[in-house]
């Protein structure tokens, strides 16, 4: 792979890339699979987002967004090497996918090609042999998913498309092949370029250049610009498209030909107008929400944020909101600044340059233009108002504007962390997730009061949680008053909840009935470990059992014990929490009703990812490092019976793993140089019945 350099707008472009794909997704979601018969008939021309009037929500989960910034966590998972191989991207497929629950079509072996490739990984086929035309067949290993989940490979290589087209290859390989591969790799290549290359024509040359000029893909291409040549009309062209390489030429059920073709249009008669080119990729039909993410994500990066106005408000609605479930559920409730400097951090790695967060890697920093993280009026009467602003006293530097008229009582303005109401119910596929911020942890939010303000405004952090009834209550932090010109660092420990998740972090404004003025939001954030207990209810709260990430077969909250977990075959956990918990101790009492192994983690990254404390049918008690297959650190006899309930506790510090049941300290190791150096917990149950009432996480002691 050749060397490359970064464009002085690197940043803001993948911004504006991550923007383009989930703009493009939300506006083809909700007639996904349509024709244009239909479209015409029921929409006319997609000219703006059309969700309301189809009676759905327009930020929604999607395997599209979720697999393209799931995926591309192979580079960071294995050290952001350019060594990366198949093998390894489908390792991280079985550590960040849940089967039949999140990212992928489940359509069953020989239907979904990736639900196929995942089984085939499974049973232990690596990649590529997993998606690959000699084992799957042409047709399954030839449909559309290498082209949808493809974007991120190209971000991260920025003016280097010959690398994006590599690792479009090894990431596409891992479930498909073939044709679908050369999709990717064309739509990879061209993101890569678009970096530094404006010229559409010269962009699918390098897209050409990476695949095989005999190809059916090359082909393709090359058919449409002589027909864009010499048609001025997309819809005749759209015409040619389905008697040449339309859906009733190939097998399958999305197949990654007709759906190309479509995109190289969009490209094409869009005269370089993301506006014209969503319209003209959406109004055609079939795998709208794919193909209009590729689009969406490619203008993104050529034509950067600016390109993104002019047209409708395509960023207002979504207010850079994401939902990403897998089974690093700490990851799930993100956004699209959050996403873009993920994958800004590994394009610089893979370079072998450091990159700094701003703001001293505040998880909310607003530092693209337009830019509100999440954040909403809890209601939006008109009072208040968020826009993204030039910082008021240090220049370059943006925040959020909170802009108040007449606010006749506290105003909330926040944004989630966890499973908001709106988005419990999924039309497709439901969101696994686990708050992003608990009780014991430090919140930390600098706010400046705007100095043309005429009078103080009191503001007090808050926090929504869900009570035993799913609905929301609200906890108040300490007030402070901010003066006209004045600025200051909110500190707030989050009180105890109870064990209730909390779903939105945000700011209660209080200000003179009749008063104007603004209050500019600069940065907010959390560091440290919960110190918390979670249980449950008799009768358990839907949300407080959603705050797990469930990946056994049985997880429930209605029996006599607070959390039930039943796996009826090989090994299942439910999990809280994320990566940037590092230091911390884990504790839990567990009753085996029949269990092959049961027990605790920590540092949990994925089902495949973690350290674990279980007590196994064999009479042992072990520690095991969970990467890529097992290793077990260290192990002893340990008699144990059914019925009876054994109190596990984790601390990790560092490299410092120690174990403890019934208080006992039974192991501590020292596992150097591990990537497991941060993670959630999670409860563990081989092949059997347990029950457990109380999870304790602390600071480590």
């Amino acid at each position: 792979m050749s060397a490359y350099s970064f464009p002085e707008d690197y940043v803001e472009r993948v911004y504006a890339g991550v923007l383009g794909k989930l703009i493009g997704v939300y506006l083809g979601r909700p007639f996904e699979g349509w024709t244009y018969e239909r479209i015409m008939s029921e929409l006319g021309e997609i000219r703006d987002y059309v969700h309301e009037k189809l009676g759905v929500p327009l930020v929604v989960t999607d395997d599209d967004l979720t697999g393209t910034f799931t995926f591309l966590r192979a580079l960071p998972d294995y050290g952001n090497t350019l060594d990366l191989t198949p093998a390894q991207i489908g390792q991280t497929w079985l550590n960040y996918i849940i089967e039949q629950r999140t990212i992928l079509w489940w359509g069953g072996m020989g239907n979904s090609t990736e639900h196929t490739a995942y089984l085939r990984l499974k049973a232990g086929i690596p990649a590529p042999q997993s998606g690959s035309i000699a084992l799957n067949g042409q047709i399954v290993a030839e449909q559309i998913g290498a082209q949808i989940f493809i974007d991120g490979w190209g971000m991260v290589s920025p003016s280097n498309p010959v690398q994006a087209a590599e690792l479009a290859w090894r990431a596409g390989s891992v479930s498909h092949d073939g044709e679908a591969v050369y999709a990717a790799q064309v739509i990879a290549a061209m993101e890569a370029a678009a970096f530094v290359e404006s010229d559409m024509q010269k962009l699918l040359d390098v897209g050409l250049s990476v695949i095989p000029s005999d190809s059916l893909v090359a082909r393709l291409i090359e058919d449409i610009r002589a027909w864009h040549r010499e048609e001025p009309d997309w819809r005749v062209t759209r015409e040619r498209i389905v008697e040449r390489y339309g859906y009733e030429r190939y097998g399958g059920n999305c197949h990654v030909i007709p759906n190309h073709a479509l995109i190289i249009l969009a490209l094409l008669y869009g005269e370089d107008d993301v506006h014209k080119s969503l319209m003209i990729v959406n109004t055609c039909g079939w795998d709208t929400d794919c193909n209009s993410g590729n689009v969406g994500c490619l203008l993104g990066i050529k034509n950067g944020l600016r390109g993104l106005e002019g047209g409708p408000d395509w960023r207002g609605p979504i207010a850079d909101r994401l939902y990403m479930p897998t089974a690093d559920g700490g990851r799930a409730i993100t956004d699209a600044v959050n996403e873009a400097y993920h994958v800004v951090s590994i394009g610089y790695a893979l370079a072998g340059q450091s990159f700094a967060q701003p703001k001293d890697g505040a998880r909310f920093h607003f530092s693209f233009p337009g830019s509100v993280q999440g954040f909403q009026v809890d209601e939006q009467d008109g009072s208040v108002v968020l826009q993204n602003e030039s910082h008021p006293t240090i220049e370059g530097q943006r925040c959020l504007a909170i802009a108040y008229r007449g606010v006749s009582q506290p105003t909330l303005v926040g944004t989630p962390t966890f499973i908001p109401p709106s988005a419990r119910q999924m039309p497709d596929y439901g969101l696994y997730a686990s708050p992003t911020l608990y009780a014991g942890q430090l919140l930390t939010a600098r706010l400046i009061a705007d100095s043309k303000n005429a009078t103080s405004v009191s503001v007090r952090t808050f926090v929504h949680i869900y009570n035993d009834e799913n609905n929301l209550d609200t906890i108040l932090g300490p007030a402070s008053l901010f003066r006209a010109g004045e600025e200051q660092t909110c500190a707030w420990r989050i009180p105890d909840t109870q064990g209730a998740p909390i779903v939105e972090v945000g700011f209660a404004l209080d200000v003179e009935p009749g008063q104007e003025g603004r209050l500019y939001l600069d940065s907010l954030g959390w560091d440290g470990v919960p110190d918390t207990t979670l249980t449950g209810t008799r009768g358990n709260s839907e949300m407080r059992l959603r705050a797990w990430v469930n990946a056994v077969d049985q997880f429930e909250g209605f029996w006599p014990e607070s959390f039930r977990l039943i796996q009826n075959a090989g090994r299942g956990m439910v999990s809280q929490g994320g990566r940037e918990w590092q230091d911390y101790r884990v504790s839990a009492t567990i009753k085996p009703h029949l269990a092959r192994a049961f027990g605790i983690a920590a540092r949990v990254q994925g089902l495949r990812r973690y350290y674990a404390l279980l007590l196994t049918n064999t009479g042992q008690v072990q520690l095991l490092k969970v990467l890529d297959g097992e290793q077990v650190l260290s192990e002893a006899a340990h008699v144990w019976e059914l019925e009876k309930s054994y109190q596990f506790s984790l601390q990790v510090v560092g490299d410092r793993i120690q174990a403890f049941i019934d208080s006992e300290l039974i192991f501590d190791v020292l596992d150097e140089n591990s990537p497991l150096n941060g993670g959630g917990i999670a409860l563990v149950c081989e092949e059997g019945h347990i029950g457990c009432d109380v999870v304790r996480i602390q600071p480590a002691s």
